[in-house]
């Protein structure tokens, strides 16, 4: 009996479904280490993610983890089940924005809806794809959208390897 083996993969072009919403999970749930660590490694100092003293006067009356951070999980949440080894490149984002704030302690939550795909003009044996990222803390509130257009590999022909 030959053992069958199969490697975690993304989604071709071809099998991105127009419309489809597909759910990421498991969710993460967000530390004071994760805050700290992007927030320094990036020289983002807001004081609005470092200086609790500062923070607790704010409105929001704690720090609040780096909006730059919520964006980079957005994405990473959906990238093994849809991009992972199949992405050829990122193209862009647009229509970024965050409802609401991210704490330390929540926990997140990403969906994808797939709002377009065409085969490139350019590239052959790729083709662009539109996903609308939607990210919700355990509370089911909205804390981030971003629209992002991907380069993605087509299938392989019947015994291409690549």
């Amino acid at each position: 009996m030959t053992e069958r083996r199969i490697e975690q993969r993304g989604l071709f072009f071809e099998e991105f479904a127009e419309d489809a919403v597909y759910l990421h999970r498991p969710g993460r749930t967000v530390t004071e280490a994760d805050n700290v660590l992007f927030t320094t490694l990036t020289m983002n100092t807001q004081a609005l993610h470092l200086d609790a003293a500062w923070s607790a006067q704010t409105e929001f009356g704690e720090r609040l983890v780096n909006s730059m951070f919520t964006l980079s999980t957005l994405v990473g949440l959906s990238v093994a089940q849809l991009t992972m080894g199949t992405i050829v490149a990122n193209l862009g984002f647009s229509d970024v924005s965050f409802p609401a704030p991210v704490r330390v302690g929540d926990t997140l939550y990403a969906e994808t809806r797939i709002v377009s795909k065409r085969l490139s003009s350019t590239r052959p044996g790729q083709g662009i794809v539109e996903l609308a990222h939607t990210m919700r803390n355990q509370r089911d509130e909205v804390v981030a959208l971003a629209t992002r257009a991907t380069l993605v590999r087509c299938q392989p022909a019947a015994g291409d390897p690549s």
